[in-house]
Formats: structure tokens, C-alpha cells, sequence
């Protein structure tokens, strides 16, 4: 077994023996049937001080007993509720057989205590103690997770939220946080081999002949040609599906049925949180209107939808006003190979129908970046394109649409299209590079895969408005193109063509500069980006309030224009959230530094 997560197996099969009890394994928020956390006060960890133990545990799903990391014993860990303005102490016990670590996702702090072994910090070592201390300077809703190994996978991972020091201007009577995750039997180290040895090992889903009998198939000849030229498979939508997970709320599977509790007419507030090591979700309250009020923990414009797509550690908060009936919550995967069901009920016991799982989504042309039109390659004001970083070719680049009317080009013939062409990339396309986008383009108006067609109203990053106006309007001077890329077949990931393993260089930035990132997608899957110790301001189209995202999904065939003001000074991760592909290499290092280099 991968001595990165190792089993103590007399410590598990004692823990196991008691296995008939599990009511220790879920916090008090997150038992099965939840009155929320009251505005005025509830139990959770709370104070300047606060003890996290990290340890073995066994963990029941459906009655059927696996292998667990907790936090204080329970999946997921205990709920943090802190204040901004105060300073925290936060002492973590190891009495793992191995070293662990604990990364505060989104949360603005000193670059050694944010939790990742090998860049921030050393890790915490095997039965030992290691004690976070920093300032709490945001609010909003986050969470935490191990960055060591594929910890994350068996339970590491738990809630954060940071009350603002001035008053809210988001109003509610109750409020219940919703942690998505994905669960597996098998040993995340079993899944990454299996992932491997075969691409697509996990698809049960895949389209057959019978489905182009059936009238069945969407693709046209053209799309179905060039799919099998490039060995693509386009129902390759998820990496891992229900054949190896269940897909849990707050620790609990569909049968498991976790129930918030509310009285009709409340303005309910839900924080909800995508902990998922591998699954991007479809989230929606089957038929009950939502109002997105936070993203990523930052206020935002409110915006009444139906449904939105949550990538791995995106957390949006929404406002809900039910009526005196039950709902049901359906967080269905990405590849809609399955999905997680809770329920929204003003007395315990009610529950709602389970909608059907809905068509599965197939990938198109414009997901492999062979879209149809042009743009606008006009340089921004004061930009200096003569220091673009990796990749930052026009041609590489694909158009910026300005989020106006694209302009038609002449129809292009897709079958005479080198998917590999080194020239529109300044990195070597090796083995572990498949496709090379021709034309990707902006598609932050898009709702996500297999979103663009369902009949209600679905969120689109071009909806997300930033309540208060940025706090850095420059414009930027130069721009990072980063290409995400990988060889789905053999499972390779990278950025740039390059895997953190081969020692890349960091992307250099000096302190307080202001960047533009350019995030482009050369490969068929979508990518949630994380970028550590800062935000971003996604650019889409809202001037002086772009929303603030610490992750933000890059869907195929697309780029993502990104600001960062560099104000952060450290050594910073920046990776794929799909743990994965992480673990495959897609993370590389941002590296902020004072013009005279030392670390403030």
C-alpha cells in the first residue's frame, strides 16, 4: 500500500468492531435530521483557541463499514465559525501513522500557515502537534482539507465560515451548511491505478452503436470522425462516476436522506460547499427558486436561479423562502452518472419526490476548441504584450470576445486540424499532451456541460456581479497564459505540458503587480482552478465589480481571463482541484516576491 496513506489496520479493525453506533461520526450540524445554525448562536468550534485531532476512524455509508480520516472523529470535520478581526490559534494533533496537513481553502493569510507540505510548510509530521496562527481578515464561507497525499478522498475535509465585523448585508432566520463530497470504498490509491491502466475505466456510460441506431447519438459524422482520429471519447466527462462513488450530503448518502429543518416563510440561508476529491456537481432545489448572494465567500449582486454548477471547492451561498412543504436537494454529477439527495422540510420525517436522473451530456466540437468564430485581439491599454509569459501567442490564445456579439467566420474544415500543433504553444507537446485547443474561446457565459439547453434559469459566471466595487481597478500590465493540458487516455495532467514533478519554473511575480492570468483549456474536461493566498477577479464583462473567485471552473474548449493583484508575498500553489489530477501533476507554483526579493 502507498505509504502516503498508510492504514493502521488494528487501530481500524477495532474502531470497526464498534461499528453498529456511528451517531460520534457526524457533527452536530450535520446530523441527519438539522434544526441549522441559529444566527445568535450554536455549538461548533469557536474562540482563539481550538484543538483539531486528526485520526483513523471507521466510517459507515448505507450500512456498509469503510476506511475514514476524521477530525475530531467526525466526516465532515467540525464546523470552524470565527469573526474577522480576530486572531485564531489553531492546534492540530497528528495521531496518524503518517504526516498530514491542513490547507484553510480561500482564506487570505501568511503563506506558512497555509497548510501545503513541500511549499508553504514541512507538513505535520506523525504523531505530533503543529498550531496554525493568523488573523482573520475576510468573511464568508469556506472550508479546510489536507493537501498531503490523497487524504481528502477518505474524509479530511471541513467547514470554515468568517462573520463580518460589520453588520451582514445578507438578511435570513436560519441558516444550514451543505457539504458535497464524494465517497468510495475503494483505497484512493486503488483509483488513481485503475484510472492509469485504462482511460475511462470508470465510464459505464459510454455511447454504442445501438444508441446511433436508436437515433440515440448527437454527434454528427464529422464529430464522430474526428473524436475517433483524436481516441476521444465524448461521454469522457468524469473521471470517477457512481461505478466507484456515492455521493454524499453532510456525510450522508441519498438513503441516508439528511433533512434541514425550517418554518415556512424563513429566509433560509445555505452555505454550500463543494469537498467533493473529484466530482463537480449540478446543484438545484427541486422546484424552489434560489437567490446567489455569496461566491466563494465574497458578497455578490443577489441573482435568482434555478440550478448552477458547483466545481470542486466552489462554495456559493443562497437564500431560500420555502413553503410548508418538503424539498428535495439534488446534487447531481457532472456526467449525471448518479447523484446526492437531501431534503428541505419544515417537520422531521416529510420528504419529496426524487426527481430522475436527467439525459447524459455528450461533448460536442466546441468542447475540443473548434468553435466557428473570431474576435477582438486588440491589446488592453497599458498592457505590455512583449512580456507575456507561457503560451501567449494570439493564436494560442484564441479570441476575446469582449462578452459582445461574435463575429462569424468562414466554415472551417476540422478533419485537416493538427490537434497537436506545437506552433501556437511555446512549450514542447509531448506524450503527456493530447490536444492543443485550434480556436478556444471566452465561454464564461456558458452554464456549464450539459447545462446549455435544461429549461430553467441556470447561473453563468457572466451573472456574478461584486456587491462592492474592486479594490484594484488597474489595468493590468502584462499576461500569463497558462495552458491546461493532459493526455486523458493515459491520464496525464500538466500545465504547460509540465507536471510539478519535473520541477517546472514558478510563475514569478513582484509584489503589489497587477496580472492578467489567461487560463486556457486544451483538454475535453473541465478544470476547477485554485489559486492559493489570493483572489482573482474573474473578467466577464462587469468593469469596476468582476467577482472575486479563489477557484473557477475552466470548461473545455475555453479560456478564463483572470486579474490578480500580487499582494501576497510567498510561495503560493496554484492547481487543478480535482485531487486527481493534482495528484498526476496539474499544480505548478506562483511565486510573489518584494522587488528586492526577501520575504516580507
Amino acid at each position: 500500500m502507498n505509504n502516503s496513506l498508510k492504514v493502521n489496520r488494528r487501530a481500524f479493525l477495532a474502531t470497526g468492531a464498534a461499528a453498529a453506533g456511528f451517531a460520534g461520526l457526524y457533527p452536530a450540524w450535520a446530523k441527519s435530521v438539522s434544526h441549522g445554525l441559529s444566527a445568535k448562536g450554536f455549538s461548533t468550534l469557536a474562540g482563539n483557541d481550538i484543538a483539531i485531532h486528526i485520526a483513523q476512524s471507521a466510517f459507515a455509508v448505507d450500512g456498509r463499514v469503510g476506511h475514514a480520516i476524521t477530525m475530531n472523529g467526525t466526516i465532515p470535520g467540525p464546523l470552524l465559525r470565527f469573526r474577522e478581526g480576530q486572531n485564531v490559534r489553531i492546534a492540530v494533533h497528528n495521531q496518524l501513522d503518517e504526516d498530514t496537513s491542513i490547507h484553510w481553502h480561500g482564506v487570505l493569510l501568511p503563506f506558512r500557515m497555509d497548510g501545503v507540505p513541500g511549499v508553504s510548510f514541512p507538513g505535520i509530521k506523525a504523531r505530533s502537534t503543529f498550531v496554525y496562527e493568523f488573523p482573520i481578515i475576510q468573511s464568508g464561507t469556506y472550508w479546510y482539507h489536507s493537501h498531503s497525499g490523497l487524504q481528502e478522498q477518505v474524509g479530511h475535509y471541513g467547514p470554515l465560515i468568517f462573520d463580518p465585523a460589520e453588520p451582514d448585508p445578507v438578511g435570513y432566520d436560519r441558516e444550514h451548511v451543505i457539504v458535497l463530497s464524494d465517497w468510495s470504498f475503494l483505497h484512493p490509491h486503488t483509483i488513481f491505478t485503475r484510472l492509469k491502466q485504462e482511460g475511462g475505466f470508470f465510464n459505464r456510460h459510454k455511447l454504442t452503436l445501438m444508441d446511433r441506431l436508436k437515433g440515440l447519438n448527437p454527434l454528427t459524422p464529422e464529430e464522430r470522425e474526428m473524436f475517433a482520429r483524436m481516441r476521444m471519447d465524448p461521454t469522457d466527462i468524469a473521471d470517477v462516476t457512481e461505478a466507484a462513488y456515492t455521493f454524499l450530503v453532510n456525510g450522508h448518502s441519498p438513503r441516508e436522506n439528511w433533512t434541514g429543518l425550517f418554518r415556512a416563510g424563513e429566509r433560509v440561508r445555505l452555505r454550500i460547499i463543494n469537498a467533493a476529491a473529484q466530482t463537480t456537481f449540478n446543484f438545484r432545489i427541486d422546484g424552489l427558486p434560489m437567490t446567489v448572494v455569496q461566491a466563494d465567500g465574497i458578497n455578490v449582486r443577489p441573482v435568482e436561479v434555478d440550478e448552477f454548477q458547483i466545481g470542486n471547492a466552489e462554495t456559493y451561498d443562497v437564500i431560500v423562502r420555502p413553503a410548508d412543504r418538503p424539498y428535495t436537494i439534488v446534487t447531481e454529477s457532472i456526467d449525471r452518472s448518479a447523484m446526492g439527495v437531501a431534503t428541505l422540510a419544515p417537520r422531521s420525517g416529510m420528504r419529496a419526490a426524487v426527481p430522475p436522473l436527467r439525459e447524459r451530456p455528450v461533448l460536442r466540437m466546441a468542447d475540443m476548441g473548434m468553435s466557428h468564430g473570431g474576435g477582438d485581439q486588440t491589446a488592453m491599454p497599458g498592457m505590455d504584450h512583449s512580456a507575456m509569459g507561457h503560451g501567449s501567442s494570439a493564436a494560442a490564445a484564441g479570441a476575446h470576445s469582449g462578452h459582445g456579439a461574435i463575429a462569424q467566420a468562414a466554415p472551417i474544415d476540422h478533419g485537416s486540424m493538427d490537434m497537436r500543433d506545437e506552433s501556437k504553444v511555446n512549450f514542447p507537446v509531448g506524450v503527456g499532451v493530447d490536444m492543443i485547443a485550434p480556436m478556444p474561446t471566452d465561454r464564461t457565459g456558458h452554464p456549464g456541460i450539459g447545462l446549455d439547453n435544461v429549461a430553467h434559469r441556470v447561473l453563468k459566471y457572466t451573472d456574478l456581479v461584486a456587491l462592492k466595487p474592486n479594490s484594484d481597478t488597474r489595468v493590468p500590465t502584462r499576461r500569463i497564459d497558462i495552458h491546461l493540458t493532459g493526455n486523458m487516455e493515459r491520464f496525464m495532467w500538466s500545465m504547460d505540458g509540465q507536471q510539478l514533478s519535473e520541477a517546472p519554473e514558478p510563475y514569478r511575480l513582484a509584489r503589489n503587480e497587477r496580472v492578467r492570468m489567461r487560463l486556457i483549456n486544451d483538454t475535453m474536461m473541465t478544470h476547477p482552478m485554485h489559486i492559493h493566498g489570493h483572489f482573482w477577479q474573474l473578467v466577464n464583462g462587469h468593469g469596476s465589480h468582476q467577482p472575486y473567485k479563489h477557484t473557477v471552473r475552466v470548461i473545455p474548449g475555453s479560456f478564463v481571463d483572470l486579474d490578480m493583484t500580487a499582494d501576497a508575498p510567498g510561495d503560493w500553489a496554484f492547481h487543478c482541484h480535482l485531487l486527481y489530477h493534482m495528484h498526476a501533476g496539474m499544480m505548478r507554483i506562483v511565486t510573489v516576491r518584494p522587488l528586492d526579493g526577501a520575504l516580507a
